[in-house]
């Protein structure tokens, strides 16, 4: 079973499932998080979803590349969570199955390619109470 957070489900209401990867970036005692602006300000995991025909090893390497500009190697799947979320980007409500991934990021290609993101090194002990998905900061929490 995988944990759920965040909003109960609501009865009567239709969700997507949502498959995604999601990385804990990990530097000596910091990580890397993203900052969105735009309709979330907030900060998140580096992550998203797993486009059709995408592996989720595929999807983590771009999706981190796309929202920080970081290459990362030795990806290792630690845990996942589930959270049911309108996403305004869509239009639609979703199960989001979030699969969180401990990498550690080799080289900067540049700043994020993503729209309203920016890439930020944050100390660990403190990423938890940032980050705005809790299924996500308990990812973080675990690592401490």
């Amino acid at each position: 079973m995988i944990r759920r957070y965040g909003e109960a489900i609501r009865p009567g209401r239709r969700y997507r499932p949502r498959p995604g990867v999601y990385a804990v970036l990990r530097r000596g005692p910091d990580v890397l998080l993203t900052w969105q602006a735009g309709l979330h300000h907030e900060f998140q995991l580096p992550g998203g979803g797993i486009d059709p025909g995408e592996s989720p090893l595929q999807a983590l390497h771009r999706e981190v590349y796309e929202e920080t500009g970081w290459r990362i190697a030795r990806p290792r799947r630690i845990g996942a969570h589930r959270r049911f979320a309108f996403m305004p980007e869509y239009g639609f409500w979703a199960e989001k199955i979030a699969h969180v991934y401990l990498a550690f990021p080799t080289r900067p290609l540049g700043p994020p390619i993503e729209p309203e993101h920016s890439a930020v090194w944050v100390p660990l002990p403190e990423a938890p109470a940032l980050l705005a998905s809790a299924g996500d900061a308990a990812a973080v929490a675990s690592l401490l």
